[in-house]
Protein backbone atom coordinates (compact mmCIF):
# COMPACT_ATOMS: atom_id res chain seq x y z
CA UNK A 1 0.00 0.00 0.00
CA UNK A 2 1.66 3.64 -0.87
CA UNK A 3 0.07 7.32 -0.04
CA UNK A 4 0.88 10.56 -1.84
CA UNK A 5 -0.81 11.88 1.17
CA UNK A 6 -1.21 10.73 5.10
CA UNK A 7 -3.92 8.71 5.49
CA UNK A 8 -5.86 9.80 8.67
CA UNK A 9 -9.17 7.32 8.39
CA UNK A 10 -7.26 4.06 6.92
CA UNK A 11 -4.64 2.22 8.01
CA UNK A 12 -2.94 -0.88 6.50
CA UNK A 13 -5.13 -3.25 8.81
CA UNK A 14 -8.16 -1.79 7.41
CA UNK A 15 -7.16 -2.15 3.80
CA UNK A 16 -6.30 -5.65 4.21
CA UNK A 17 -9.54 -5.90 5.60
CA UNK A 18 -11.50 -4.52 3.46
CA UNK A 19 -9.53 -6.44 -0.04
CA UNK A 20 -9.99 -9.63 2.06
CA UNK A 21 -13.94 -9.52 2.08
CA UNK A 22 -14.05 -8.58 -1.67
CA UNK A 23 -11.32 -11.69 -2.30
CA UNK A 24 -8.40 -9.70 -3.52
CA UNK A 25 -5.49 -11.52 -1.36
CA UNK A 26 -2.56 -9.30 -4.02
CA UNK A 27 -2.67 -5.76 -4.94
CA UNK A 28 -1.10 -2.82 -5.04
CA UNK A 29 -3.33 -0.34 -3.53
CA UNK A 30 -2.44 3.72 -4.17
CA UNK A 31 -4.14 6.35 -2.18
CA UNK A 32 -4.11 10.02 -4.16
CA UNK A 33 -6.36 11.70 -1.68
CA UNK A 34 -7.35 10.94 2.39
CA UNK A 35 -10.25 8.59 1.49
CA UNK A 36 -12.81 6.73 4.07
CA UNK A 37 -13.23 2.82 4.16
CA UNK A 38 -16.61 3.69 2.46
CA UNK A 39 -14.70 4.91 -0.76
CA UNK A 40 -12.26 2.36 -0.77
CA UNK A 41 -15.50 0.19 -1.30
CA UNK A 42 -16.81 2.24 -3.98
CA UNK A 43 -13.95 2.25 -5.72
CA UNK A 44 -13.52 -1.81 -5.10
CA UNK A 45 -17.10 -2.36 -6.54
CA UNK A 46 -16.88 0.50 -9.29
CA UNK A 47 -20.86 0.76 -9.15
CA UNK A 48 -20.95 4.11 -7.44
CA UNK A 49 -21.13 7.84 -9.14
CA UNK A 50 -20.27 10.75 -7.29
CA UNK A 51 -22.86 13.16 -7.80
CA UNK A 52 -21.57 16.95 -7.07
CA UNK A 53 -24.26 18.58 -4.63
CA UNK A 54 -25.57 22.21 -4.03
CA UNK A 55 -27.07 22.71 -0.34
CA UNK A 56 -29.71 25.22 -0.09
CA UNK A 57 -30.15 26.16 3.22
CA UNK A 58 -33.60 28.37 3.54
CA UNK A 59 -34.35 30.76 6.46
CA UNK A 60 -31.26 32.21 7.13
CA UNK A 61 -33.22 35.77 8.58
CA UNK A 62 -34.00 33.44 12.03
CA UNK A 63 -30.21 32.77 12.61
CA UNK A 64 -27.45 35.27 14.22
CA UNK A 65 -24.51 36.66 11.91
CA UNK A 66 -22.03 33.95 13.96
CA UNK A 67 -24.02 30.95 12.84
CA UNK A 68 -24.18 32.97 9.26
CA UNK A 69 -20.40 32.97 9.29
CA UNK A 70 -19.89 29.35 9.92
CA UNK A 71 -22.65 28.51 7.59
CA UNK A 72 -20.21 30.48 4.55
CA UNK A 73 -17.25 28.60 5.89
CA UNK A 74 -18.84 25.78 4.67
CA UNK A 75 -18.04 24.12 1.09
CA UNK A 76 -20.84 24.15 -1.67
CA UNK A 77 -23.41 25.73 0.86
CA UNK A 78 -25.28 28.91 0.03
CA UNK A 79 -27.68 30.30 2.43
CA UNK A 80 -30.31 31.96 1.53
CA UNK A 81 -34.18 33.67 2.99
CA UNK A 82 -36.38 33.21 0.46
CA UNK A 83 -39.38 34.93 1.95
CA UNK A 84 -36.86 37.94 2.70
CA UNK A 85 -35.08 37.20 -0.87
CA UNK A 86 -32.03 37.07 0.28
CA UNK A 87 -28.89 36.14 -1.52
CA UNK A 88 -30.94 34.78 -4.32
CA UNK A 89 -28.44 36.27 -6.74
CA UNK A 90 -25.39 34.26 -5.38
CA UNK A 91 -27.45 31.10 -5.52
CA UNK A 92 -28.14 31.79 -9.73
CA UNK A 93 -24.51 32.04 -9.66
CA UNK A 94 -23.30 29.06 -7.93
CA UNK A 95 -25.26 26.97 -10.21
CA UNK A 96 -24.88 28.08 -13.15
CA UNK A 97 -21.06 27.76 -12.15
CA UNK A 98 -21.62 24.15 -11.20
CA UNK A 99 -23.60 23.46 -13.91
CA UNK A 100 -20.84 24.80 -16.28
CA UNK A 101 -23.21 26.17 -18.63
CA UNK A 102 -22.94 29.48 -20.79
CA UNK A 103 -25.87 31.77 -22.18
CA UNK A 104 -25.40 32.63 -26.16
CA UNK A 105 -27.80 35.40 -27.19
CA UNK A 106 -28.93 35.46 -30.60
CA UNK A 107 -29.80 38.27 -33.27
CA UNK A 108 -31.79 38.25 -36.19
CA UNK A 109 -30.93 40.70 -38.87
CA UNK A 110 -31.51 44.26 -39.01
CA UNK A 111 -32.86 44.15 -35.10
CA UNK A 112 -30.51 44.30 -31.81
CA UNK A 113 -29.91 40.84 -29.97
CA UNK A 114 -32.40 39.67 -28.33
CA UNK A 115 -31.63 39.12 -24.39
CA UNK A 116 -34.48 38.26 -22.79
CA UNK A 117 -34.56 34.43 -24.01
CA UNK A 118 -30.73 33.26 -24.21
CA UNK A 119 -30.00 29.80 -25.63
CA UNK A 120 -27.97 27.80 -23.32
CA UNK A 121 -25.73 25.30 -23.83
CA UNK A 122 -23.14 23.25 -21.99
CA UNK A 123 -19.52 24.62 -21.88
CA UNK A 124 -18.43 21.06 -22.87
CA UNK A 125 -21.14 21.68 -26.45
CA UNK A 126 -20.41 25.22 -27.22
CA UNK A 127 -19.46 25.73 -30.86
CA UNK A 128 -21.52 27.61 -33.37
CA UNK A 129 -22.74 24.06 -34.60
CA UNK A 130 -23.74 22.66 -31.25
CA UNK A 131 -25.37 26.67 -31.74
CA UNK A 132 -27.27 25.82 -34.33
CA UNK A 133 -28.53 22.42 -33.72
CA UNK A 134 -29.95 23.43 -30.29
CA UNK A 135 -31.87 26.54 -32.22
CA UNK A 136 -33.12 23.79 -35.08
CA UNK A 137 -31.63 20.87 -36.94
CA UNK A 138 -32.21 22.39 -40.35
CA UNK A 139 -29.79 25.41 -39.92
CA UNK A 140 -26.72 23.66 -40.53
CA UNK A 141 -27.62 22.49 -44.16
CA UNK A 142 -27.78 26.26 -45.08
CA UNK A 143 -24.78 27.43 -43.21
CA UNK A 144 -22.71 29.99 -44.80
CA UNK A 145 -21.54 31.64 -41.68
CA UNK A 146 -21.43 33.90 -38.52
CA UNK A 147 -20.98 36.94 -36.94
CA UNK A 148 -20.11 36.80 -33.43
CA UNK A 149 -19.71 39.80 -31.09
CA UNK A 150 -18.25 39.35 -27.44
CA UNK A 151 -15.43 38.01 -25.57
CA UNK A 152 -15.17 34.38 -28.24
CA UNK A 153 -13.72 37.00 -31.15
CA UNK A 154 -11.07 39.28 -31.72
CA UNK A 155 -13.25 42.34 -33.24
CA UNK A 156 -16.29 42.97 -33.17
CA UNK A 157 -18.53 41.52 -35.58
CA UNK A 158 -16.56 39.05 -36.74
CA UNK A 159 -17.52 36.48 -39.64
CA UNK A 160 -16.58 32.72 -37.68
CA UNK A 161 -17.40 29.02 -39.14
CA UNK A 162 -19.31 26.89 -37.45
CA UNK A 163 -16.40 24.65 -35.31
CA UNK A 164 -15.67 28.46 -33.31
CA UNK A 165 -16.26 28.14 -29.93
CA UNK A 166 -18.25 30.61 -28.10
CA UNK A 167 -18.13 32.24 -24.56
CA UNK A 168 -20.86 33.06 -21.96
CA UNK A 169 -23.01 35.84 -23.17
CA UNK A 170 -21.69 36.09 -26.56
CA UNK A 171 -23.96 37.46 -29.66
CA UNK A 172 -24.35 35.30 -32.91
CA UNK A 173 -26.25 36.09 -35.81
CA UNK A 174 -26.46 33.22 -38.35
CA UNK A 175 -25.90 33.75 -42.07
CA UNK A 176 -27.88 31.11 -44.37
CA UNK A 177 -26.33 30.26 -47.57
CA UNK A 178 -28.79 31.97 -51.20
Amino acid sequence: MTSTVPLTELDDNVVKAICKEYRIMSADVRFNCDATSDQLIDVIEGNRVYTPALYVLNKIDQITIEELDILYQMPNVVPISAHNNWNLDELLERIWDRLDLIRVYTKPRGTIPDYSAPVVLSRSHRTVADFCNSIHKAILKDFKCALVWGCAVKFNPQRVGKDHVLEDEDVVQIVKKI
